[in-house]
């Protein structure tokens, strides 16, 4: 392989920080690749989604290195996610918006279990948290994709804590039987009054509309198109992603 010289889109000060959180990390020791290049191959890797082939034919270091460093930088970025209760309290939103969305992976591991019927793939659900305008506040971790989206909510106490905080939440339908401080739109039809904690659905559809924001910048990082991973991998690669979006 020959290696050529290209442009990425990485902040210079993303990488600074990264540098900066590397060396604090592990001191100033000495290693085949700087800490500055380190973090860009951080960087690299989910959001093009290549083999360590091709950045490691860059910095003319050996793929075993990079499978040693990568990996190391992934989790120190990911050990600095804040829980959802402790980001909820710094964000202090008006409501929130939570809905799931599935990260495609590789068909390994359990087939069945990490298969979508909804989505028709095979992935990882992952819940998002938003803030009114679409602030991400929190990614929750990874489960198989067979998971709905009411008990992945319900496994990494989403609605427990939004109850226990007096968060109201919009969701769609997938949560109507959620309770707490979550708000599901409703279905017009004759007969009593439909109940105060539902709203008229055009109206809930233009609030959540923000939420698919959250996705969008999830889905920049080419490594969720289709994962080359085990679907109960992806959460430390998610967290990582929430750290990096907070300092962008």
């Amino acid at each position: 392989m020959v290696p050529y010289p290209a442009a990425l889109d990485l902040p210079h000060t993303l990488v600074e920080w990264m540098t900066m959180l590397i060396v604090t990390r592990e001191g100033d020791r000495r290693c085949k690749l700087p800490p500055s290049q380190r973090a860009i191959t951080t960087l690299i890797h989910p959001r093009e989604h290549t083999t360590y082939a091709k950045p490691t034919a860059g910095f003319r270091i050996s793929e075993d290195t990079a499978h040693t460093y990568v990996p190391s930088v992934i989790r120190l970025l990911a050990s600095r996610t804040p829980p959802l209760t402790q980001a909820l309290r710094r964000a202090r939103p008006e409501y929130a918006l939570v809905d799931g969305t599935i990260a495609q992976c590789d068909q390994v591991g359990d087939r069945e279990r990490n298969h979508s019927g909804k989505a028709r793939r095979h992935g990882a659900n992952i819940q998002a948290v938003t803030g009114p305008a679409g602030e991400l506040i929190r990614y929750s971790p990874a489960l198989p994709g067979r998971t709905t989206d009411i008990t992945t909510a319900r496994t990494h106490h989403i609605i427990t804590v939004c109850q226990r905080l007096r968060i109201p939440i919009l969701t769609d339908k997938a949560y109507v039987t959620a309770g707490g401080t979550f708000q599901v739109p409703f279905k017009r039809h004759l007969g009593p009054p439909s109940p105060p904690d539902r709203q008229p659905p055009t109206t809930h559809t233009r609030l959540r509309f923000p939420l698919e924001r959250a996705f969008a910048r999830l889905k920049t990082q080419r490594t969720f198109h289709k994962a080359r991973t085990n679907p109960n991998r992806p959460t430390s690669t998610t967290k990582t992603i929430l750290t990096l979006e907070k300092r962008h």
